[in-house]
């Protein structure tokens, strides 16, 4: 299967990253964790990088910014379910230790995508204006 432009994002691969290895962690819990932390932690760390590729699929609009805005946001909810999951001591230290500098690479690198969408997205609009070009 031939590579998509989003598999080549540095952003797109450590969101892939984290997944799989939430995954991997998840699976090796209790059922009544798998069903209720593992499930959602699960869902938020897939939904990060399935966002980056739709947003990717959209171009590089106002469709494309919204769902990295929501990428982030998934972000933000895989962390409230490995905190949720630490304190249930459901993650040892060293899994801690694994998934921690992913957490903590992919907000910022979310950021600075999501600033450089727009940033073309300016670029774009002021050689319209220069030309004369209109949507």
């Amino acid at each position: 299967m031939e590579r998509s432009a989003f598999e080549t994002l540095e952003v797109y691969r450590l969101a892939e990253e984290l997944a799989d290895t939430v995954w991997q962690v998840v699976l090796e819990w209790q059922p009544i964790a798998r069903d209720t932390v593992g499930k959602q932690l699960v869902r938020a760390a897939d939904s990060i990088g399935a966002n980056i590729a739709e947003g990717h699929g959209r171009g590089k609009g106002l469709d494309h910014k919204r769902f990295l805005r929501i990428a982030r946001g998934s972000t933000n909810e895989t962390k409230h379910w490995l905190r949720r999951a630490y304190r249930r001591s459901l993650l040892s230290e060293s899994q801690v230790a694994k998934i921690r500098p992913m957490v903590d690479a992919l907000s910022p690198k979310l950021n600075a995508y999501l600033k450089s969408i727009g940033r073309a997205e300016v670029t774009t609009s002021n050689r319209r204006q220069a030309t004369g070009i209109q949507r």
